[in-house]
C-alpha cells in the first residue's frame, strides 16, 4: 500500500548545493556587468538573492501541496489557459523591440516561456495518464499535440527556438515513456526536423550560430566571438581553475558570462574538476528523479516526475554542451546556477513537485511491479 515517507534527502541536498553554488557564481560572474549597468557591483547578485528567496517559498509550497491535485480538469485547463495568455501578452504589449519574451512586473520582468516548460510537463503527464488506454489512437493524441504545438508556436514567435525545442524534446520523452506507438514518434520527428531547419534558415542570426558552431574561427571577432571566448575561458581553467572570482573572461570579454555562459566561468575558476562535479550533480539528480518516478504511487506521478527530471537535466546538459561547443550557441540558462528570476522560480516549483511525489512511494513489492511494467 502507499505510504508517506520523508522527502528524498539526496534530491534535497543536490538542490541546495546547486542553488548555493549558483549564488556564489552569480556573485563572481556578475560583478563587472552589474557595475557597468547600475554603478553597483552587487546589484545583479542582490536581485538573484531575492529570486532565490522567492524560489524557496515557491519550492516549499509545491513540496507541501499534494501533487495529485494537479491531475484534475478544474486545475489543468485554467492553468493551461493562463499559460497561453501569458505567452500571448509579450507579443501584443508595446516594447519597441524585435525580441518579445518578457512581461514587465514593476521594476523587473517575467519570462512566461519558463513557466510554459513546467506547464507543458504537467499537462502532458495529465493527458497521457487520463487517456493511457487509448494512446495507440492518433485521434486521441491530436488534442495533446495541438495544444503543445500552440505553446511551441507562441514561443517560436517571441522568438525563442531553443526553449521551444527543449519543451518539444521533454514532451517527446513523455510520449515515449507513456507507450505511444513508435511509428507516431518517428513521424513527429520526421515532421519536426524540416520545420526546425526552415526556422534556422529563415533567420540570419540562427544561420550565423550554425556557422560559428561548425567553425568558430570563421569570424573570430564577429559570429564566432562568443563561443571562442567561452572556449578560452574553459581552457584557461586547466585541471583546478584560476580560483573563485579570478576569471578573466568575465571582464567584458565573454558576453552573458553571468547568465547563459556561466558554466564557462565555472570552468575557468574551478577547472575541469569543478566542472565535472557540476555534471555529477545533474547526473545524481537524474538518477534520484528516475528512482522517484518508478516508486510513485500513481501513473500520473510517475510521468510527472520523469517530465520534471527531463526538463531540468536536459536544459542543464544543453547549456553545458553549448558552452563547450558541442551544440550551436543558444540562450538556455543553466538551472539553479545562471542568473535569472523566471528560470529560478519555474525550476524551484518543479523540484518542489518532485519532492512532493517522493513522499508518496510504493512498497518494495509494488515498486518491483512498477519497474516490470514501466510507465504504461
Amino acid at each position: 500500500m502507499t505510504r508517506r515517507t520523508a522527502y528524498d534527502p539526496v534530491i534535497l541536498l543536490v538542490l541546495l548545493v546547486l542553488v548555493g553554488f549558483g549564488l556564489v557564481m552569480a556573485f563572481s560572474a556578475s560583478g563587472m556587468v552589474s557595475l557597468d549597468r547600475y554603478g553597483v557591483s552587487t546589484r545583479i547578485f542582490q536581485r538573484q538573492l531575492v529570486s532565490v528567496g522567492i524560489g524557496l517559498v515557491v519550492f516549499w509550497i509545491a513540496a507541501h501541496w499534494d501533487y495529485r491535485r494537479y491531475a484534475t480538469p478544474a486545475f489543468i485547463y485554467p492553468a493551461l489557459a493562463a499559460t497561453v495568455i501569458l505567452l500571448v501578452l509579450p507579443l501584443v504589449l508595446p516594447t519597441g523591440q524585435d525580441v518579445r519574451r518578457w512581461i514587465p512586473v514593476g521594476p523587473t520582468r517575467f519570462q512566461p516561456s519558463e513557466l510554459a516548460k513546467l506547464g507543458a510537463v504537467v499537462f502532458a503527464a495529465y493527458y497521457l495518464t487520463r487517456y493511457r488506454s487509448s494512446l495507440r489512437s492518433l485521434a486521441v493524441l491530436a488534442p495533446l499535440l495541438g495544444i503543445v504545438g500552440l505553446v511551441l508556436a507562441l514561443i517560436v514567435v517571441e522568438p525563442d527556438l531553443g526553449t521551444a525545442c527543449a519543451i518539444a524534446l521533454t514532451v517527446g520523452a513523455l510520449l515515449f515513456l507513456a507507450g505511444v506507438r513508435l511509428i507516431y514518434l518517428i513521424g513527429l520527428a520526421g515532421l519536426s526536423i524540416p520545420v526546425v531547419l526552415a526556422l534556422i534558415l529563415s533567420a540570419s542570426y540562427r544561420k550565423d550560430r550554425i556557422l560559428a558552431f561548425l567553425n568558430p574561427d570563421v569570424d573570430p571577432s564577429g559570429i564566432g566571438y562568443q563561443i571562442r571566448q567561452s572556449l578560452i575561458a574553459v581552457g584557461s581553467g586547466g585541471w583546478t581553475g584560476l580560483g573563485l572570482t579570478q576569471s578573466k573572461q568575465k571582464l567584458h570579454f565573454l558576453p552573458e558570462s553571468h547568465t547563459d555562459f556561466v558554466f564557462a566561468v565555472v570552468g575557468e575558476e574551478l577547472g575541469l574538476l569543478g566542472s565535472l562535479v557540476m555534471v555529477a550533480l545533474f547526473v545524481l539528480l537524474f538518477w534520484r528523479g528516475v528512482r522517484i518516478a518508478f516508486r510513485a504511487d500513481t501513473d500520473f506521478g510517475s510521468l510527472l516526475a520523469m517530465g520534471i527530471v527531463c526538463m531540468v537535466v536536459l536544459q542543464g546538459m544543453f547549456n553545458m554542451c553549448v558552452v563547450v561547443s558541442l551544440l550551436p550557441t543558444k540562450g538556455i540558462p543553466l538551472p539553479f546556477v545562471s542568473v535569472g528570476g523566471s528560470s529560478m522560480l519555474a525550476m524551484m516549483a518543479g523540484m518542489g513537485i518532485l519532492l512532493n511525489i517522493s513522499r508518496r512511494c510504493r512498497t518494495d513489492r509494488e515498486e518491483a511491479v512498477s519497474q516490470s511494467r514501466g510507465f504504461q
